[in-house]
């Protein structure tokens, strides 16, 4: 189990336990519905095949049993995870981005290790294929990771910068792309106005608490050059909010997203979900791109 796991994208890793969570909540809820191990197993193959993988092996239960939900890397005070984000004070919030970093600290190796090869080719080209603007162009690769996506901006010739909150990642990003890396928290950015022709996204803005996305959408907006493309894509959901590990995530269905990126100040110009090619119920990620509203 610990060499499948090794190979798999931790945010994929978050999406299906979200998706197991979701289908003993309902379990719970509707009595009705026979919470059989055979019913979860079916709810958990609502991700990548890999991801169905690692959560049918890790939580199958014996005959007669009920299959269990994962248990985070430290047990999670139920008060913290279900609690309410629009009750979040300025101390909560500094302790979500606190851990939330730290983890990422604590698992920045291991982290580029799982996600180096992951090919995300048609969000790159779902972003820069919307941009107008001339050759090359400036990208700001927002939670750009261990630097992948730095690496492949860059061949293709364009003048990418990497934003990442996590020091050590932001470390590893340098040396792997050999662009420049601000170290920014989510909750306090301070980017330059009208610089970029695009940002890219992926995987990152739902660790972002719904209290703060407006704000964090618009400090984007005020990012991009006029006319600027913005490309999302993030574990999709049904608004569910908390801790899952050590990890703080936020998971929104199409028409909240789409409310949020409006309201920001965004234009919808594409939006599909991912891994391609597979029934919608095994496409945990919702992917969307944006322009910049005149005005």
């Amino acid at each position: 189990m610990r060499d499948l796991e090794r190979f798999i994208n931790q945010d994929e890793l978050l999406a299906a336990d979200l998706l197991i969570k979701m289908a003993l909540t309902r379990c719970t809820t509707r009595r009705s519905d026979g919470c059989t191990a055979r019913n979860i197993a079916l709810q958990m193959t609502r991700c990548t095949p890999l991801c169905a993988a690692y959560s049918v092996q890790a939580h199958r239960a014996r005959p007669g049993q009920t299959a269990t939900a994962p248990a985070p890397a430290r047990p999670v005070p139920e008060s913290d995870v279900n609690q309410p984000p629009m009750q979040q004070t300025p101390e909560d919030l500094q302790r979500i981005a606190e851990r939330t970093l730290a983890h990422y600290d604590r698992n920045a190796q291991a982290f580029w290790e799982g996600t180096r090869d992951h090919d995300v080719s048609q969000n790159i080209d779902a972003l820069l294929r919307h941009i107008e603007a001339t050759p090359p162009f400036e990208i700001l690769d927002f939670g750009c990771g261990p630097g992948r996506d730095l690496k492949t901006f860059r061949a293709l010739g364009h003048r990418v910068t990497g934003l990442e909150g996590s020091p050590q990642l932001a470390a590893l990003a340098r040396v792997n792309s050999g662009c420049v890396v601000l170290e920014q928290n989510f909750l306090a950015l301070a980017l330059p106005s009208e610089r970029f022709d695009g940002v890219f996204a992926n995987a990152v803005l739902f660790h972002v608490p719904s209290l703060e996305l407006p704000r964090v959408l618009g400090q984007l907006n005020l990012a991009l050059k006029p006319g600027g493309v913005l490309f999302c894509s993030n574990p999709r959901g049904d608004g569910q909010e908390g801790w899952n590990g050590e990890r703080y995530g936020a998971f929104h269905d199409w028409p909240a997203w789409h409310a949020y990126a409006s309201a920001a100040g965004f234009v919808e110009l594409s939006h599909y979900y991912r891994p391609p090619g597979l029934p919608r119920e095994q496409q945990p990620w919702l992917a969307s791109v944006w322009r910049k509203a005149p005005g």
